[in-house]
């Protein structure tokens, strides 16, 4: 069964979203594009923040077609955010606790597994404020996981971390990438982030999903290798990154012309990061 089914059609301003897409129901979904390309406006769609035209389903159920609407505090997501906005006045272990009273239901995920998969035991008894931004980021998971999702929602966790504390929460968010038995939708611009955490790509550009595909194991060696070479020689090095990540995602066929457009040979704009 999949995990999502997701179609959404409307306008913000002179920004329109035209986007659907199929996410399965274990697993990270690496939702990837350029700044104000639509990934947090449709993050945000399926969160029930913004209200557009549309249809999504999660696990079967539906949350929202063309005759209901399921408001955002029944929908039973966990939103990780960039900003980890703790209760600044609850120590993480009160932080947990209220996410997981709040939850209401019977506990999928428990106080204990959270504390171990994401190391949070020395932190237990700390305010916020003597956390680094890595532990706080790794408290804001364990609180969106304790209100016992079906669906994890996750925008650029890292965006705002500098390199020695992404390199800190990486293994963190690996462990639980193994252990969790739900769809995850994780919007990121970093090509080797993705790399490393997700196990299907959808790339988005101007409001639209131009790509879907599988991360692991979908390109062969000699096609890497080939792909590697032809992209160092045509594309900068952030461009580069993209087209290698999309190779990886076994977008074999679109591969070339990736790379053809970010060379510029296309009359359409490349992406940016």
């Amino acid at each position: 069964m999949s995990g999502v089914e997701a179609r959404f059609e409307g306008r913000r301003g002179g920004f329109r979203l035209e986007a659907a897409f199929s996410a399965p129901a274990r697993g990270v979904t690496a939702l990837y594009g350029p700044s104000g390309s639509g990934k947090t406006t449709l993050l945000r769609c399926i969160a029930g923040l913004e209200r557009m035209e549309g249809r999504l389903e999660v696990k079967g159920q539906v949350w929202q077609d063309g005759r209901r609407f399921l408001p955002t505090h029944r929908r039973p997501i966990g939103y990780v955010f960039q900003e980890p906005s703790l209760l600044p006045h609850l120590s993480v272990k009160g932080n947990l606790l209220y996410a997981l009273r709040r939850s209401g239901g019977a506990a999928r995920v428990g106080l204990e597994e959270v504390v171990g998969l994401l190391g949070l035991e020395p932190l237990l008894e700390r305010r916020p404020a003597r956390l680094s931004g890595g532990e706080r980021q790794r408290v804001a998971i364990g609180r969106a996981l304790l209100t016992q999702p079906e669906l994890l929602l996750m925008d650029e966790p890292l965006a705002g971390l500098h390199a020695d504390a992404k390199a800190e929460i990486l293994p963190y968010l690996e462990r639980l990438h193994a252990a969790l038995d739900m769809p995850v939708i994780y919007v990121s611009h970093d090509a080797a982030e993705i790399a490393r955490l997700a196990d299907h790509l959808l790339t988005i550009r101007e409001g639209r999903i131009v790509a879907s595909a599988p991360m692991r194991g979908a390109a062969a060696d000699p096609l890497e290798a080939a792909a590697r070479d032809q992209v160092a020689r045509m594309a900068p090095d952030e461009l580069r990154r993209l087209a290698l990540a999309a190779v990886l995602a076994g977008l074999e066929a679109e591969s070339s012309a990736t790379v053809h457009d970010i060379d510029g040979g296309s009359d359409r704009p490349g992406p940016t990061s």
